[in-house]
């Protein structure tokens, strides 16, 4: 008896008919059920594999998969690296995952900063990479924003003087870091920016949060007389300006009678030792931040031109003193006189002495009304409350008190009787955009005042 195998070769039986043919889909019309699974519309040589195992012919022997053109090419995304600038539309597809760290230092920083507030900072990094004995910080590089100002930021001039690697917003380098910090720099940070840091990015700021959220807390200290004042470290969070989590924070008191400048430069000081004593161990302290309190939040709006403007019928003299030494460094404060502009520059508390004579309190008197005080060499101007001198003012050209009493008030009383003196005094000048354009639109970040 023959095999069953070659019984057919004999048999004049006819062979079983082949299954009826099927008309083939079009390669884009299926999913490919071969190789890949996954894919979206059918690969050419998925299609000619299946054609060939439905008509039961042999299959060559496959090689090594080779991706589908149409679906596997497209899985396979290029690494995200570090972008050279802050906002990328690209990288907007998924979220957004921190690169891995470093578990000690000397760490990778990038630096973000403007003024002098931001220099002290920059200043302390620049020597903790330096001093190679306990070197805390391995590289080191800059972002300021552009300015029209020919001497530049105070950051970029260091950052120059000092050879570090500078860019100007929003250029960002592209470097590899381990933290970002922020000192004074008045921009937003986007997330995508801030998950490039492993550590995040860390924000000095000159205040006592969550007391003098923004752009200017050293200003307005001294502006609402404060008597207590501090430094925070905090995470920066994306979309609002100080609002993350508080990792280092320290209080002191507010010198008496001290000007925005001079408590700027103590709280720099005070924010740059403290950033270093952070960084030495940096995991740590992250471990253990704090959220922000919910009572006691204020806010520090920008500082304007139009800040300046003395207000006689509403301000004391204190409130005009504060005033001064808050915003007088940077922005002079104005008055008008006649129809004319006048800048105030050295004010001073009228004493006893002065306010006992007779010609301040032998009438009353508007708001506004001034008085040339021989014996003092001031001059005196009346407000809510009280009498403040000033010692000179600029007038087309800087005035002592007692040429401007020479060279126009004396004149102008000659020329005019008493029953006018109500004209010859200082009133509220009020800025208004529409006229002043530009000058209305100033921007304070701490202490820098730019246009």
């Amino acid at each position: 008896m023959p095999p069953e195998s070659l019984r057919h070769q004999f048999s004049k039986a006819p062979l079983p008919p082949p299954p009826p043919r099927k008309p083939l889909p079009s390669a884009r019309s299926r999913p490919c059920r071969t190789a890949h699974a996954e894919c979206g519309p059918r690969d050419d040589v998925c299609a000619m594999r299946s054609f060939l195992l439905t008509w039961r012919l042999p299959v060559p022997a496959r090689s090594p998969a080779l991706p589908c053109s149409l679906c596997c090419a497209s899985r396979r995304r290029p690494v995200q690296q570090w972008r050279g600038r802050a906002s990328s539309p690209g990288l907007e597809a998924g979220p957004a995952v921190r690169p891995r760290a470093r578990e000690r230092p000397p760490w990778r920083v990038l630096f973000f900063g403007t003024d002098d507030f931001a220099r002290q900072t920059l200043q302390a990094l620049s020597a903790a990479r330096e001093n190679k004995g306990d070197q805390l910080v391995e590289n080191l590089e800059v972002v300021t924003v552009p300015t029209p100002s020919p001497k530049g930021l105070p950051v970029k001039s260091f950052a120059l003087q000092s050879q570090l690697p500078l860019y100007e917003w929003p250029d960002v380098g592209s470097g590899e870091f381990d933290v970002g910090v922020v000192a004074s720099f008045g921009r937003l940070l986007n997330e995508e920016l801030i998950l490039k840091f492993p550590y995040g990015i860390l924000n000095v700021h000159p205040s006592y949060l969550p007391r003098w959220r923004g752009p200017a807390p050293v200003v307005h200290t001294v502006l609402h007389g404060d008597t207590v004042t501090g430094v925070t470290i905090m995470q920066i969070k994306p979309k609002r300006f100080d609002v993350g989590p508080i990792i280092k924070q320290e209080a002191i008191p507010v010198p008496p009678r001290c000007t925005a400048k001079e408590l700027e430069t103590v709280l720099s000081r005070l924010g740059a030792n403290m950033l270093i004593s952070v960084l030495r161990n940096l995991p740590e302290n992250l471990k253990n931040e704090r959220q922000q309190p919910a009572e006691g939040i204020t806010y520090a709006p920008k500082i304007s031109v139009a800040m300046s403007c003395v207000k006689w019928e509403e301000q004391t003299p204190e409130e005009i003193l504060r005033l001064q030494r808050a915003i007088g460094s940077m922005i002079p404060l104005q008055t008008l006189w006649m129809g004319s502009i006048i800048k105030l520059l050295d004010l001073v508390e009228a004493s006893s002495p002065v306010l006992a004579d007779q010609k301040l309190t032998g009438q009353s008197v508007l708001p506004g009304t001034i008085i040339y005080h021989k014996q003092s060499q001031t001059l005196l101007v009346c407000c809510k409350g009280g009498w403040i001198g000033v010692r000179s003012v600029i007038f087309k050209k800087k005035l002592t008190a007692t040429d401007f009493y020479n060279g126009y008030l004396h004149l102008w009383f000659q020329q005019n009787s008493q029953a006018q003196l109500k004209e010859c005094r200082f009133q509220t000048l009020n800025l208004t955009k529409k006229k002043h354009g530009k000058q209305s639109k100033l921007l304070l970040c701490n202490s820098a005042l730019t246009i």
